[in-house]
């Protein structure tokens, strides 16, 4: 027997305002896209912003149901989005903002796991890293260089 040892790395901002101005601007857009989040079950909204390589930003936000399986987490409503309508495009870097609507969420929050397979399947599909940049309603900012930080292992093609 041996012991594997899987160690994560992350780039920790104190706030916003430690991000490049770009970035700042990216992150503000996955800040209102939670404000638009449809959250009546959970109270928990999320926005996400995504940068593609043609500097096109989209953006979404959760979308809840009574029948729970049948809502979307931010992150896949907007990187489905862009696979559907920006097919040959590359994504560059994804902006998430969680926060209860009961208490706000001061510690970043990733994405479920659900959304981290999701990202997974397009970094891997574009053989190119997405950065993931990841924070509650206010306070630090978690920068992932790639999704494979968040699930280091990936469940893919390979494994069929």
């Amino acid at each position: 027997m041996k012991e594997l040892k899987v160690e994560t790395k992350l780039v920790v901002f104190d706030s916003i305002n430690e991000l490049n101005k770009q970035e700042q601007e990216w992150m503000l857009k996955a800040i209102e896209a939670r404000k638009k989040a449809y959250a009546p079950y959970s109270n928990f909204q999320v926005g996400a912003a995504l940068v593609l390589d043609n500097q096109v930003v989209l953006e979404g936000s959760n979308q809840e149901n009574a029948a729970y399986p049948s809502g979307l987490c931010a992150e896949r409503v907007v990187i489905f989005y862009a696979g559907a309508n920006y097919p040959t495009n590359k994504v560059q870097k994804m902006f998430i903002s969680a926060s209860s609507m009961e208490k706000e969420s001061v510690t970043p929050i990733p994405p479920c796991g659900a959304c981290r397979q999701s990202i997974a399947e397009y970094e891997i599909k574009q053989d190119l890293n997405i950065e993931i940049y990841f924070m509650g309603a206010k306070g630090a900012v978690y920068k992932s260089h790639s999704l494979k930080n968040l699930l280091p292992f990936l469940f893919d093609k390979a494994n069929l």
